[in-house]
C-alpha cells in the first residue's frame, strides 16, 4: 500500500533565523519541506507522537536547546532541556517516564560549566520522577559552534483519560491559560545584555506535569487540546489551534495576565506579550459545563493558583485569533513573523 504525502512546497532558498521562531516560517518550514518526506498527508503535526503498544499508550516527543546565555535568572540550558521535554510529553497527556541526552560540545567549552549543566539536569530529572537513560555526546571545533547545544528524546505513559484532539473541540468551549506570559522570552533577551533595561523578572521553566495530571485525573474526558506556548508564543499556539479546527479563538485582553515588567520591556521594544516564548505556562481548552470546575481545581493545585479563563471558541467566516480590549474593540493576534528575539530555547 502506498502512503498518500504532502506536497513539498518550500520555495525559501535558505534557511534563516526565522524559520526556528515557532511562528509562520517555522510552520512554513515544517510543512512545505520536513512533513512532506516523514508523514503521511492527514498526519497531526504534535509536539508529541502517541504509540500504541498492546494495551499501552506511549507518547515520544525529541527537542532541542540552543538557549544564549547557558545561564539566566531563573534557568540554564539544562534544566530548559529537562522541563521542555517532560513539558511536550505532558501536552499529550502524558506522564514522563524516561530521557535520552545528546551534548554537542564546541572544543575550548569550560568543564566547570559542562559539569554544573550535567548536574543541573540531573537534579531537575530526579525532582521531577524522571529517569536519564542514556544520550550521546559530539564535540566540534572551537568556532563552530556556541558552547553548548542540547538535544533530548523523552518516552511518556499516556494518562488514560486522556484524549486529546483539536477535532473534537466544539464551538462554546473555553480558553484556559496557567499563569502569566512572557517571562521567559523577556528575562533571556535582558540576560543578553543587549538593551539598556533592569528589570526583577524570571524565566518561568518548570515541570508542567504535576500541574496537569490532576485535571486528566478528575476531567479527563472534558479536556480538548492542551499546548504549551513557548517559541511564537499564545498567538502562534492559538492560530495553530483556529487552522486545525476552522473556528475562530475570542480572546478577552484583560483575562491575560502579564507582569509589568514583561508589559513594560514590551512596550518599549514595540513587541506583544502574546507573541513572547514561555517555559512553563500551557494552554487547554475545556468544554464549556466544565471550564469553571477545571479552573477551581487549578486554582488548588500548587503552580496553578494564577489560572484563568482568557477566551473561547466561536464560529466566524474565518478562522484565526481576535482579542477584545477593555474597551470593546477587536483586534486580529496573528502568528509570530520574523524572529525578534531569535535563540530563546
Amino acid at each position: 500500500m502506498v502512503m498518500s504525502r504532502r506536497r513539498a512546497v518550500f520555495q525559501d532558498a535558505s534557511i534563516e533565523l526565522a524559520h526556528g521562531s515557532g511562528g509562520k516560517a517555522t510552520r512554513k518550514l515544517i510543512e512545505g519541506l520536513i512533513a512532506p518526506y516523514f508523514f503521511k498527508e492527514d498526519a497531526a503535526l504534535t509536539d508529541s507522537a502517541t504509540l500504541s503498544v498492546g494495551d499501552l499508550r506511549l507518547a515520544l516527543t525529541a527537542d532541542s536547546f540552543v538557549v544564549h546565555p547557558l545561564r539566566f535568572p531563573g534557568g540554564s540550558i539544562g534544566e530548559l532541556a529537562v522541563n521542555g521535554t517532560i513539558n511536550d510529553l505532558a501536552m499529550g497527556g502524558a506522564e514522563p517516564q524516561a530521557l535520552l541526552v545528546t551534548f554537542i560540545l564546541e572544543a575550548g567549552m569550560d568543564t566547570k560549566v559542562l559539569q554544573e549543566e550535567i548536574a543541573t539536569m540531573a537534579a531537575t530529572a530526579e525532582k521531577a520522577g524522571v529517569a536519564i537513560v542514556g544520550g550521546d555526546t559530539k564535540v566540534v571545533e572551537h568556532g563552530k559552534g556556541d558552547g553548548l547545544y542540547i538535544t533530548t528524546a523523552g518516552l511518556g505513559m499516556v494518562h488514560p483519560h486522556a484524549n486529546l484532539n483539536p477535532l473534537s473541540i466544539k464551538e462554546g468551549d473555553r480558553v484556559i491559560l496557567s499563569g502569566p506570559i512572557g517571562d521567559h522570552g523577556i528575562t533571556i533577551l535582558l540576560a543578553r545584555g543587549e538593551i539598556d533595561l533592569q528589570a526583577s523578572i524570571a524565566s518561568d521553566t518548570r515541570p508542567l506535569w504535576p500541574l496537569v495530571k490532576p485535571l486528566f485525573d478528575v476531567y479527563g474526558e472534558a479536556i480538548r487540546w492542551m499546548r504549551d506556548p513557548t517559541r511564537g508564543g499564545v498567538a502562534t499556539a492559538l492560530n495553530e489551534l483556529a487552522r486545525d479546527t476552522g473556528l475562530t479563538v475570542m480572546l478577552e485582553e484583560a483575562a491575560i495576565a502579564v507582569r509589568k515588567e514583561v508589559r513594560g520591556a514590551c512596550e518599549l521594544l514595540g513587541l506583544d506579550p502574546l507573541h513572547i516564548a514561555n517555559e512553563g505556562q500551557f494552554l487547554a481548552v475545556v468544554s464549556a459545563e466544565s471550564a469553571e470546575d477545571v479552573l477551581s481545581l487549578l486554582h488548588r493545585t500548587p503552580g496553578g493558583e494564577e489560572a484563568r479563563i482568557i477566551g473561547s471558541l466561536k464560529r466566524a467566516s474565518r478562522p484565526g485569533v481576535l482579542v477584545r480590549s477593555d474597551y470593546g474593540s477587536t483586534r486580529i493576534i496573528d502568528m509570530l513573523v520574523g524572529d525578534p528575539l531569535p535563540r530563546i530555547c
